[in-house]
């Protein structure tokens, strides 16, 4: 006999399996609070949120959110409308960034963000220096960190991240701009191996975040929900 297949998570967005994702409508007695949504409660909620936030509002999710995040910023320049911004918003989200940062262009693209953009709090600046001097001008500053191939940078595997830092990335190809760098308190880069100069800036995002999870978040907590 063939094994018996695997249940899938009510989040699962893959193919195969029921073609719907979430969960139908609320059965039973309505909950009361004001974090649930009416709405949803009523024709189901299919939204890419955890089971925790099934049926609530997105205000009472953000307000939820404000209590629990990181110390970390993610910064990212946009001059050239890069599809790794949307990417890149949507894993500060899975990790739980304080604010995300938008330098340059003010309109981003949005399509890898899967919506994850509207739980988070995004800032634009119109350059690097005006990012630094909001994150250096914080009740607690916040020091900034470029992520780049460059001379004297330091290696992330082996330096001490700050516990308040904003990791920020340049495009796609040129990397970190010559007036980001400029206003950098230091840079960093990642260990890498083969023959490629670099790797993508959203994976690159992605293990920065990382590593800061691995320094400072409880990994214990009920809220580092792993599925």
């Amino acid at each position: 006999m063939g094994e018996e297949p695997q249940q899938r998570a009510p989040y699962d967005p893959m193919p195969h399996g029921a073609p719907e994702v979430g969960v139908g409508p609320w059965e039973g007695p309505w909950p009361q609070g004001g974090q649930w949504d009416p709405d949803l409660l009523r024709d189901g909620d299919r939204r890419n949120v955890v089971d925790r936030y099934r049926y609530w509002t997105m205000e009472a999710i953000v307000a939820d959110l404000d209590t629990r995040r990181h110390g970390f910023h993610v910064a990212i320049e946009n001059w050239q409308h890069d599809f790794n911004i949307g990417t890149i918003v949507r894993t500060a989200n899975a990790f739980l960034a304080a604010e995300v940062h938008i330098v340059g262009n003010r309109r981003w693209n949005r399509r890898g963000a899967m919506v994850t953009d509207r739980y988070q709090h995004v800032r634009h600046h119109p350059d690097a220096a005006a990012l630094a001097a909001y994150l250096h001008g914080l009740e607690h500053p916040v020091r900034l960190l470029g992520i780049d191939n460059l001379p004297g940078s330091e290696h992330l595997e082996t330096m001490e991240l700050p516990r308040r830092v904003c990791f920020l990335f340049g495009q796609e190809g040129p990397g970190l701009s010559e007036s980001a760098r400029e206003v950098c308190d230091g840079t960093f880069s990642i260990a890498q191996f083969g023959s490629t100069r670099s790797i993508n800036a959203s994976s690159a995002a992605a293990i920065a975040m990382h590593s800061w999870v691995r320094a400072y978040a409880d990994l214990g907590s009920a809220d580092a929900w792993r599925g």
